[in-house]
This record gives C-alpha cells, sequence and structure tokens, in this order.
C-alpha cells in the first residue's frame, strides 16, 4: 500500500476532549515555580547531563529515554504509543520479516451484555500494520522519546535503511509514522491486516453458549483512503481507515485512525474525516502539536533521586499513565489502550483501577483522572445493575465492566454477585465501588474541590455504604457483623470479611467527615455513627489480620485485600504504637508465602513498608518487583497484560518520597540510606498542597508549600533537628507553631507560600537532577 496523498483543505484544529471535572481538576493543579531558580529555557536536546544550567526536565527524560539496539520481539519488548484512546505497541511480526505497529482503541468493545462483560461486552482487538522492508531486516537503532512522546530510530536491512518517526497524536488521535528509505528500500510497503472481533478470552476460556465472533472486516478504498470496516451483531461498527503520502524527498507517512460507534453505523465517516484531515499535512507539520503537549504535562511536577535505573523507571511510568489515561477516556482496562492476547478484556474493579490511577495524584496529573468522571456520569448503572429489592438507595460495581461500567450479569441471592456471571457459588465483593470511591476521595483531598464532594462522592459513597447496611446484622455479642462476601480473589467467602468491615468503617467516617464539611443534615448519620461504634472488630489472629471471621490468612496469596486498613486507608497505621506489632506480623505473614505472589504484591508492600519508615525494606521491595516481575520495556505479565503494576510501583516512591495521610504531611519519610540527595517539585499532597523540597549529603535543606486551598498545614519537615525558621515567599516570617518535634503548624492562607529552612540556612532553592550512585543500563533492549 503506497502512494501519495490527493490535495486535501487545510485543518482546523480539533477541539480538545474535556470533561467538567477534568478541566476542574486541572485547573486545580496548575503550579508555579515563585521562589525557585528559574528553569533553563525549553531545549529540543538534552544538554550534558546534570549541567548547571540544563533544563531539568530535558535532561531527566532524555536520560529515561528507552533505547532498542536489539529487535523486540513481542508487546513486552518493545516501544509503544498512545493517547488514551488510540494505542500502538511496536515489534517483530511473528515468522516473517517485518515490524508490527498494532492498532487498538480504549472505546472498541462489543454489545451483547447477555454474553457477560468478558466475552458480550469485552474490549476487541482490531488489528495491527506491518512494515515489510524490501530487504531483509539485519538490526535496529531506535530510540522512544519520553518528552516528546515519539519513536525515532533506524531499521536495517541487507539492503538499506528506514528511517522512521512515529507517534499517536495527543488530541488529532491518529497514529503517524514518517519513513525516508534509502535507495535500496524505496519499495517498503505498508499492510493492514484486521484482526477476528472475538473477545480475547476466547483464547483462554470455554465460549459461551451461543455467543459467536462477530462477521469479519471488510476492506475497500473510500476516495484514496483505505477502511476496514468492521460491523458488529449487536449493531454499530468499528473502523479503521489509513492513507499514505509521499513528500518530496521521498518521506512517506502513514497517517491511521480508528472510529467506533453503536448502534449507528458514524463510524465509518469519523474515521475517513480523521484521516483525510491530517494527510493534508507532512509529518514535520502534524508533529509539534502532539510534542507541545508532552512538553508542558511533564513540567507540572519533578522528581529525581540517585538510583538510576529506578529513576527512569519513574519516568518511564509517568510517560505511560499518560499515554493510557486521560479524565474524558474510558477508565483503564487492565491493559490500557494496548489490547494484546489476554483472558482480562475488561476494566477490573477489586483492584486494578484503583493501583492503576494513584500515581496521578502526587505526580500532580489529575488531569487523568478518569475514575472521578466515569463513576459520576454512569452512576445510573451502579444501582440498575444491582438486585430489584436495593436499587432505590444503592449502588455497587462489579468486579469487571465494561467502558459505561456495565458488567452484563445478573445479581443473584438477594446480593451483589459478581463474580463471573452464573459462577456457583457466587463471590460477591460488596466494596468494590467502596474501595473505588476511595481514589475519588483521594482527588477530592488533593484538590480539596467541595463540587467534586458534593456531586460525586458524597451521594456515591452513601449509596455504597447504604447497601451494606441491608446485610448488617446485630450478633449476640452486641456487635454489627456482616455476612459472608468475598475477599478479592482469596478464593473463599467468609463473614466479617476484613476487606469489607474495613471499607465500611472507612465509608462510614468519610461521609460523617463530608456532611460536615457540606453542611449537610443527613438522616443517615445517626446510622453511620452506630455502625463505627459497633461494628465488629477486624478478624485477627496470631499471624495478623484474617480473611474474615473464621476464615485465617492460610495460603500465598498476592493481594493484600485483607489489609487495606493498613494501606492505603491508614486507618490502622505505624504511628499508633498499640497497632505496630499487628502491622508487622499481617506484613510478615502475608509476604512469607511464596507460591502465588505477584508484582503488585511487592508494590503494596513497599508502601506498607514505606508507612512505617523503612526506606532500605521497602526500596528491597521494589528491587524484587523489579527483577522478577517488570519486562524490558517496564511493562508488566501474568496470564496477560496488566497495566496496574508498574503504575503503583511510581506510587510507592511517592510513599517513600512524601505521605500526607492523617492531616500531616511527611517529607522524605521513608528514604534508603543511599539516597543521600533528593530534588522534588510541584509534589501535589492532601489538603492542596503543592511541595518543593531538596535533600542534600543526607540533609533536607529546604521544604517549600504553596497552598491551592487554604487548608490546615501540618508539616513534619525533615530538617536535621533544631530550630527552624519558616518564611513567606517574599522571605518574610510566617508564623508558625512546633507540635511536636520535627512537625509544626503553618498558618498559611490559599495562595499562600511558605518556606522552611533550618534557622540561619539560606540554601539555594533549585530544581535540579541528582547525580545518580552508579550507571545503570537504559530500559529497552540496549546492546
Amino acid at each position: 500500500m503506497t502512494g501519495s496523498a490527493s490535495p486535501a483543505p487545510s485543518p482546523s484544529p480539533s477541539p480538545s476532549r474535556r470533561s467538567v471535572l477534568g478541566a476542574a481538576a486541572l485547573a486545580a493543579g496548575a503550579a508555579g515555580t515563585a521562589g525557585l531558580v528559574a528553569a533553563a529555557p525549553d531545549a529540543a536536546a538534552a544538554p550534558p547531563a546534570h549541567s548547571a544550567d540544563a533544563d531539568p526536565w530535558v535532561t531527566v527524560l532524555a536520560d529515561a529515554d528507552l533505547v532498542w539496539q536489539r529487535l523486540p520481539k513481542t508487546w513486552y519488548e518493545g516501544p509503544f504509543l498512545g493517547n488514551a484512546l488510540l494505542g500502538s505497541g511496536i515489534y517483530a511480526e511473528p515468522g516473517a520479516n517485518a515490524i508490527r505497529f498494532t492498532v487498538q482503541h480504549s472505546e472498541v468493545q462489543d454489545h451483547r451484555p447477555e454474553f457477560g462483560s468478558l466475552f458480550g461486552l469485552a474490549r476487541l482487538p482490531i488489528g495491527h500494520f506491518t512494515l515489510e522492508p524490501a530487504g531483509t531486516i539485519t538490526g535496529v537503532d531506535w530510540r522512544l522519546r519520553l518528552r516528546d512522546a515519539e519513536l525515532t530510530g533506524t531499521l536495517t536491512t541487507d539492503r538499506g535503511t528506514l528511517e522512521l518517526r512515529a507517534h499517536v497524536h495527543n488530541s488529532r488521535s491518529v497514529l503517524a509514522v514518517e519513513v525516508r528509505p534509502s535507495a535500496g528500500e524505496r519499495a517498503f510497503r505498508w499492510v493492514f491486516h484486521p484482526a477476528e472481533a472475538i473477545s480475547p478470552r476466547a483464547a483462554f476460556k470455554p465460549l459461551p453458549a451461543g455467543y459467536t465472533a462477530n462477521p469479519p472486516a471488510q476492506v475497500a478504498d473510500h476516495g484514496g483512503v483505505r477502511a476496514a470496516v468492521q460491523p458488529l451483531l449487536a449493531g454499530g461498527q468499528h473502523v479503521t481507515a489509513w492513507r499514505e503520502r509521499t513528500d518530496r524527498g521521498g518521506a512517506r507517512t502513514l497517517y491511521a485512525a480508528v472510529a467506533h460507534s453503536h448502534p449507528a453505523t458514524t463510524a465509518l465517516g469519523r474515521a475517513l474525516r480523521s484521516v483525510r484531515t491530517v494527510a493534508a499535512l507532512p509529518y514535520g507539520a502534524v508533529a509539534p502539536g502532539h510534542r507541545a503537549w508532552w512538553h508542558a504535562y511533564y513540567r507540572r511536577g519533578f522528581l529525581s533521586f540517585p538510583d538510576a535505573r529506578l529513576q527512569r523507571f519513574y519516568w518511564i511510568q509517568l510517560y505511560k499513565v499518560a499515554a493510557a489515561a486521560r479524565a474524558d477516556a474510558p477508565v483503564m482496562a487492565t491493559c490500557g489502550p494496548w489490547l494484546e492476547p489476554t483472558p482480562w478484556p475488561a476494566t477490573w474493579w477489586n483492584l486494578n483501577v484503583q493501583l492503576e490511577y494513584w500515581l496521578i495524584h502526587g505526580a500532580n496529573h489529575l488531569e487523568l483522572d478518569a475514575v472521578t468522571r466515569a463513576l459520576g456520569e454512569f452512576r445510573d448503572g451502579l444501582s440498575d445493575q444491582l438486585d430489584a429489592p436495593y436499587r432505590k438507595d444503592s449502588a455497587g460495581i462489579a468486579r469487571t465492566t465494561d467502558t459505561r461500567l456495565r458488567n452484563g450479569g445478573d445479581a443473584a441471592n438477594g446480593g451483589y454477585a459478581v463474580g463471573i456471571p452464573g459462577q456457583d457459588p457466587p463471590t460477591p465483593e460488596v466494596g468494590n465501588l467502596t474501595w473505588a470511591l476511595h481514589n475519588v476521595w483521594l482527588t477530592y483531598r488533593h484538590t480539596m474541590d467541595r463540587r467534586m464532594l458534593r456531586e460525586v462522592l458524597f451521594p456515591l459513597l452513601r449509596r455504597a455504604v447504604a447497601y451494606y447496611l441491608h446485610f448488617l446484622e446485630p450478633g449476640p455479642d452486641g456487635r454489627l457483623h456482616l455476612p459472608a462476601t468475598f475477599s478479592p480473589e482469596y478464593g473463599v467467602n467468609a463473614p466479617d470479611c476484613n476487606y469489607d468491615l474495613m471499607l465500611l468503617r472507612w465509608g462510614c467516617a468519610t461521609l460523617l467527615d463530608a456532611a460536615d464539611t457540606l453542611g449537610v443534615r443527613d438522616p443517615s448519620a445517626g446510622r453511620w455513627r452506630e455502625v463505627l461504634a459497633r461494628l465488629a472488630p477486624y478478624p485477627v489472629d496470631g499471624n495478623g489480620f484474617m480473611i474474615g471471621a473464621g476464615v485465617p490468612f492460610a495460603k500465598s496469596h498476592r493481594h493484600y485485600s485483607h489489609l487495606l486498613a493498613v494501606y492505603p486507608l491508614y486507618e490502622v497505621n505505624w504511628e499508633q504504637p498499640a497497632q505496630r506489632d499487628l502491622i508487622e506480623r499481617s506484613l510478615r505473614h502475608w509476604v512469607g508465602f511464596e507460591g502465588a505472589l505477584q508484582g503488585y504484591t511487592f508494590t503494596g508492600a513497599a508502601s506498607i513498608a514505606a508507612q512505617m519508615g523503612r526506606g532500605e525494606e521497602a526500596l528491597e521491595y521494589l528491587g524484587e518487583l523489579l527483577t522478577r516481575f517488570i519486562r524490558p520495556n517496564t511493562m508488566y505479565q501474568e496470564s496477560g497484560p496488566v497495566i496496574e503494576t508498574p503504575l503503583s510501583a511510581a506510587q510507592s516512591l511517592h510513599d517513600m518520597v512524601c505521605q500526607s495521610w492523617g492531616g500531616v504531611i511527611r517529607v522524605f519519610p521513608a528514604l534508603p540510606r543511599a539516597w543521600r540527595s533528593v530534588t522534588v517539585h510541584d509534589f501535589r499532597t492532601q489538603g492542596a498542597f503543592l511541595l518543593g523540597a531538596a535533600r542534600e549529603d543526607g540533609r533536607t535543606r529546604w521544604v517549600r508549600l504553596r497552598s491551592e486551598a487554604g487548608a490546615p498545614c501540618v508539616l513534619r519537615h525533615s530538617l536535621p533537628a533544631g530550630p527552624v525558621e519558616v518564611r513567606d515567599g517574599r522571605g518574610r516570617p510566617l508564623p508558625y507553631e512546633e507540635v511536636a518535634a520535627g512537625t509544626v503548624r503553618i498558618a498559611l492562607d490559599k495562595g499562600g507560600t511558605a518556606v522552611v529552612t533550618a534557622r540561619g540556612d539560606r540554601p539555594p532553592m533549585r530544581i535540579a537532577p541528582v547525580a545518580p550512585n552508579e550507571p545503570a543500563p537504559r530500559w529497552g533492549l540496549p546492546a
């Protein structure tokens, strides 16, 4: 498929995709750099690492670029591009002399709910392009430039070279691949291969009775634009359209777009328009707007520490999460916008979603929060899918859903059986919605946006807790008890399941706080207080937290569903001396069973260790993760690709650098001894503060906070013992109170800035990368 594009009119700017809450979060996250040494002007290429006048973002991102000097053979080895909707993974075509560019889209799914979320509502594979050279491939030299979100490099064959540049455009939502062939490679070609439109789960599990694949795609020319039209048995279609243009000088650029529609058949027209509009322009005219978005994205925060391998991993996760998530895109499925063979072609709500989005808070990227937007937008379905007696006042979410939070299964046995439809016995994961709402609460706490609290969190959490209240019953001990529910993945239902008791207690306490904040006199408040006073205690034994009453934690289990009160809820925490032994025993017992542990076991353990102030231990857990589970391109694999674990590792790093639970901002609470220098800038904390801080030669030199909401400010600063000074952004003294050793309460108004240093110290407040302790290989497949 070759040839130049026919002339087309100049495109009009594409409107940005934006939701109301996403826009509010973005506005709330805007941050400045007052009081800091100005960074160097934006540059196209990185200056020498750590030079005094280098732009810090350019430096760290260039250092984190992934490189390939060996040909990637699988999804877990190759480059990946995306804009939360359209995604592409690049690797060798199996069994062929070609390079595969996958084409997948987070909105493309089936619409047959009678077959459940994993078949009838599953994400559907779309297909892939192959770049087929004239000669035999002999080598690659590629670089995924994180700052530009762009793949560049050379494919070498025995007949010449193919120089390529590729990106998935941020706002135009097209895959753009420019190839400049040498003389011997001018005959290279692109070929599109439509995939069978069937749930990927079909390769792993038996098909439901009556389920068949959708009919084959039809490929045809539409006035110079090729399109593969995939009809759906349930009505609607998804369409991949593409065109190749040739510019003077011989560069050939492939542009491809995907559209999905149901039940209408409008996807073809939208896909054709997208391609025709962009194909009027050469690659060099299309890419700058894409790069500009990414340049601005990264500058919303900064983190540098002296572990080169782990720091590169961290910045790759910031790239990955923005390639996979936006507030107005679907909530991330298990593998983001990149759909590879998987038994899990849906969105998972009993851990995956929660972990996928944690890092956006500290990283100051709330413009990526699809969870708050989706739960608010599709809230009616969260009640409609419950068993009929509970729809009036309750809400819940199934283990697995599609993009509109539909499960397709039926409630059973008077409760919300959210396992596989028809599973016997049912596995009621009642707490999934409450845990998802904890993510919404985190977004609220990091922005202090009362509108979000009033319009999304409070009304939905009220319904999630109301569902629990239908099943609470007093026992002979006078306590309120839950019937048997399911602790995710353990395999056994248990009464007084810790997963549910912990979430119910958090939900009631949060509702009371929210009602007080909003000035609401809620008629259920008395019941919430009663639950907090009378709820059954968490079942524990000699090994720590149990799964539930009568069900000990007695086998290897990757999930920390029984430990949520410790992390991420912090209701049982290390700063309560009476709870330390219980936390210690529970952590040791959980990670002591080796058989079933997986990657996110170690990210959860790292965050719990960070809560305990044990930076060495947290780093050891992350080291286990990287060594045992993380693949060359930083993706993660179990039976199929799952994206939450590497992203949650970034949150574990956040927990080592800053924690802000319980109304206290803790600076550098769990750093390993080897991290003698750390720089952080515009790290977002609870209370809507933006934190900057620097550690030099093992000592914290300065801490800076800017308040966006005027919330109470209590800071555990980690400065050396001794008197401190607190000044505003102009250097004037600010009133403060020392509430404990190393902890101060600062009177800080909305918009105000506080700078804390040791008395008499005036360190330069500079955003700069720290020098690595030792060299480390790049991610990707370096030589």
